[in-house]
């Protein structure tokens, strides 16, 4: 065993977040941590890696028993943390982030360049990563980042590496390259504990699983010998938060239309939306459906064709107009398009609505309060203080920040690019509960996701891209996985 913790503890101003947790963790296994958000996964890693101080519990790691863990002491020891939001320097280069604190230098004390970018290099060749060391870190993909924050655990020998939500920003290709790279690792004795919420991910990857709920274990165990479905029922306690949700509703008149619209990624895209509908746009990673969302939002400029909005056409490549005529967007990523890290809870949430008002009134802090409250309620977000950062939330209740800060703009209509990506199963019931409660009190909303069990719980009907077109509209009753997927393949057409 590489790794024991035992009847760890920890409290936050007297209040329990862990309570006699276990995680045991073989050599050469990749092993799953659930939970829904706040039930203590990352306080737990928190506690193995030496940011906080445990209140109870044994910590064994490498035959080792751990006291008094440090950052510092637990690097040393071999046990890295890949963070969702990601740790590097964006004006720094690939080599000056791997090296940093840990640099290479001459018996004179100078700092030998040349031989960092070579043991660099030499790294990203070993695990087939193609990444100039030599380059600014700004200039990377979001998929490249990810790699550079393994590839820098493992070249100071990591026996254990965490990996939060790695995949959250990565397409299928991506996603494949890093899977290969794990079970390459995990070949020669290293050790993941991997924390996603995408349940097929965990099968594919995982050996066992530890489940954790409300601060509390709840069972561990080889992932082969367990099924999704009892596993979400793990996650949440009952069965309530995954059931099917839809609910048939009135519609009103044609809200938004696009005629023969096209732009970058996409093209010849003809839809007629009413008030009240919930519309899916779904299709492979890259084949047009979130590019469709951007163009529509004004963050690229179409190249074709027109969009209404209640029978005006909206200027080309203009956010702002956009949101003047009543379009909202709820961006994917949101680490790169969402978070202001130096901005606190209200501030994140009242920054698009000001957008708009910024030149009629100054911000009342009073009543921005009061709609925060609001939405704070509507929303179900576990937060504190709304003057606390942003960074202080969980992932899912960051996300539910973000979707207040669009419904705080009062939009008819509202985008939403891929909504539920790294939340846990509570999280989104509870989200979509909100969007057909939406749509019942008139807005409009078009969701982009992969999941197509997302669509069937929500969408009254359902646009399938392929290549940048749309080759199926697929109503309620139609939609399932394996038809689906066969649009989105060209299979049906094949």
């Amino acid at each position: 065993m590489l790794l024991e913790m035992k009847n760890i503890d920890k409290a936050f101003n007297g209040v329990p977040v862990l309570k006699k947790v276990q995680l045991e963790v073989e050599r050469g296994e990749v092993h799953a941590l659930l939970g829904e958000n706040g039930a203590g996964k990352s306080t737990l890693m928190n506690v193995l890696t030496g940011v906080y101080p445990r209140d109870g519990g044994t910590v064994t790691f490498d035959g080792q028993q751990v006291e008094h863990a440090t950052i510092k002491k637990t690097e040393e020891m071999g046990i890295a943390f890949v963070h969702q939001e990601l740790n590097l320097f964006n004006d720094m280069t690939v080599w000056e982030n791997i090296f940093l604190g840990k640099e290479i230098v001459s018996r004179l004390g100078r700092c030998n360049k040349k031989e960092m970018i070579r043991k660099a290099s030499e790294l990203f060749s070993q695990l087939d990563v193609k990444i100039d060391p030599t380059e600014k870190v700004e200039n990377l993909k979001t998929s490249e980042k990810q790699l550079l924050e393994i590839s820098k655990a493992l070249f100071f020998k990591a026996k254990l590496l965490i990996l939060d939500e790695p995949t959250t920003a990565l397409n299928n290709d991506e996603i494949d390259h890093l899977f290969q790279i794990i079970r390459n690792l995990k070949k020669n004795g290293t050790s993941f504990i991997f924390i996603s919420h995408k349940m097929p991910e965990i099968f594919r990857i995982s050996d066992r699983y530890t489940v954790f709920r409300n601060g509390e274990y709840i069972a561990s165990g080889s992932i082969r010998e367990i099924t999704p479905e009892e596993i979400t029922k793990l996650l949440v306690g009952n069965a309530d938060s995954f059931r099917d949700i839809y609910e048939e509703r009135e519609t009103g008149e044609t809200i938004l239309k696009l005629r023969d619209y096209s732009g970058p990624g996409f093209q010849h895209i003809n839809l007629d939306i009413k008030r009240g509908q919930i519309v899916g746009l779904t299709g492979l990673q890259g084949a047009g459906s979130s590019e469709l969302m951007q163009c529509i939002f004004g963050i690229t400029r179409g190249t074709g064709g027109y969009i209404e909005m209640e029978g005006k056409k909206i200027p080309p490549s203009s956010t702002h107009k956009t949101m003047k005529a009543g379009i909202a967007m709820l961006a994917s990523n949101r680490k790169e398009n969402s978070v202001i890290p130096d901005m606190s809870l209200l501030e994140n949430m009242y920054l698009a609505e000001h957008t708009l008002s910024a030149k009629q009134f100054p911000i009342h802090r009073k009543k921005e309060q009061e709609k925060y409250e609001k939405y704070r309620q509507m929303l179900n977000i576990k937060a504190q203080d709304s003057s606390d950062s942003i960074l202080s939330l969980s992932g899912g209740n960051q996300q539910k920040v973000f979707l207040a800060r669009w419904l705080n703009t009062n939009a008819d209509v509202l985008l939403l690019d891929n909504p539920t990506q790294g939340i846990d199963v509570g999280a989104k019931a509870e989200i979509y509960k909100l969007i057909l409660q939406l749509a019942k009190e008139g807005k409009t909303i078009l969701i982009n996701t992969l999941e197509i069990p997302e669509i069937q719980k929500i969408a009254d009907y359902c646009a399938v891209f392929y290549e940048g077109r749309i080759v199926k509209i697929l109503q309620h009753e139609e939609i399932t996985e394996q038809t689906v997927m066969l649009y989105s393949t060209n299979a049906a057409e094949a």
